[in-house]
C-alpha cells in the first residue's frame, strides 16, 4: 500500500503554499483521511512517504507515526 504525508494546518487557516503546517500526518496515496483519523483539507501540501523520519517531516503526528511502523517496520529508521 502506497502512503504519502499530508499537513494539517490550524483551525480556520486555508492551505496555500505559504501556510505554516501544525503537523505532518501519514495517509493512504490521494486519502484525505490520516491514519489516526483525522480529516484533512482536500488542498493540503503533501510529501512523499520517503521523507518520514527527516527533518522536512517535523513535527509529526505520533499516531500516524506508530501505524506507519506496523505497516512498514522496514522504513523504520
Amino acid at each position: 500500500m502506497e502512503h504519502e504525508m499530508r499537513a494539517e494546518y490550524a483551525e480556520g487557516v486555508l492551505p496555500h503554499e505559504d501556510t505554516p503546517v501544525k503537523l505532518w500526518h501519514m495517509a493512504r496515496l490521494g486519502a484525505t483521511t490520516a491514519m489516526c483519523g483525522r480529516a484533512l483539507a482536500p488542498g493540503a501540501a503533501t510529501q512523499p512517504a520517503e521523507k518520514w523520519g527527516t527533518p522536512d517531516a517535523q513535527p509529526f503526528c505520533r499516531t500516524c507515526g506508530v501505524m506507519y511502523m506496523e505497516e512498514h517496520p522496514q522504513d523504520i529508521r
